[in-house]
């Protein structure tokens, strides 16, 4: 595409261009590319506490939201999103097909009434470290995995069953403890957030990475506004620090 066309667009259709771009340029790997897309307050605050919803999205930031749910695969959140939100994780405020709807849930928390369970045009898939009864999965697909000392799913194995499944980009909206897992375990490749103007004081939508050689960085970066939303999107790039740590 000609840089000055590229210019001349619609920040949502500038947004879409590159991540399909990206996506065309990681398909050789043996994982799903990994975008993470949530929106936050100035001072990086996704809600007031854990476990309460807060919108912070303007009308066309949402918009924008859906526009890249039609782009991916599939989208991601953890247990405790369903558990406090109730999503659909579907396009509604864009034409555009829905994507795989999945939930990390290692313990199998989600309730039967939770919207997800009761999907009409796909059946929702559950990323566990545990088997379910066969009477607790209606409505769902558990994909059981391999768990960690304390139980939690291994993003690297999740990420390849989703692979194997046809899953070859996802969308991961959240929670923080999702956002923050995929991004200590590099596993992000890149992020469009939505900056509100609001100043929230609360609860941070990225936790602790332990020391200063592993915190990532945003580049190529791109900004702009959507009326009164800043939109903020690029590639993670990680510190070959923690990529050599890590390999070992």
């Amino acid at each position: 595409m000609n840089p000055n066309d590229r210019l001349q667009q619609p920040t949502n259709q500038k947004i879409a261009q590159w991540l399909k771009e990206n996506f065309a340029a990681a398909d050789n790997r043996q994982r799903p590319f990994v975008t993470l897309c949530y929106a936050q307050g100035w001072d990086g605050s996704i809600a007031i506490q854990a476990g309460e919803p807060l919108p912070l999205s303007n009308d066309e930031s949402t918009r924008l939201t859906h526009q890249l749910r039609s782009l991916h695969d599939g989208i991601l959140v953890g247990v405790g999103t369903v558990l406090a939100d109730n999503p659909r994780l579907s396009v509604r405020e864009w034409s555009g097909p829905d994507p795989q709807p999945i939930v990390l849930d290692s313990h199998l928390r989600i309730p039967a009434t939770a919207r997800l369970c009761h999907l009409s045009q796909k059946r929702c898939w559950v990323l566990s470290s545990r088997q379910a009864d066969p009477e607790w999965d209606e409505g769902l697909e558990v994909i059981t995995l391999r768990g960690d000392a304390e139980g939690r799913v291994c993003l690297h194995m999740a990420l390849e069953a989703l692979w194997q499944r046809g899953i070859r980009s996802l969308m991961v909206e959240g929670g923080a403890n999702v956002i923050t897992a995929f991004l200590r375990e590099r596993l992000a490749d890149a992020i469009v957030l939505t900056v509100a103007p609001t100043l929230v004081g609360g609860y941070k939508a990225v936790g602790e990475f332990g020391s200063r050689g592993h915190l990532p960085g945003i580049s190529p970066l791109f900004t702009e506004r959507m009326a009164d939303d800043l939109i903020m999107w690029g590639q993670l790039q990680y510190p070959q620090a923690a990529r050599d740590s890590n390999d070992e």
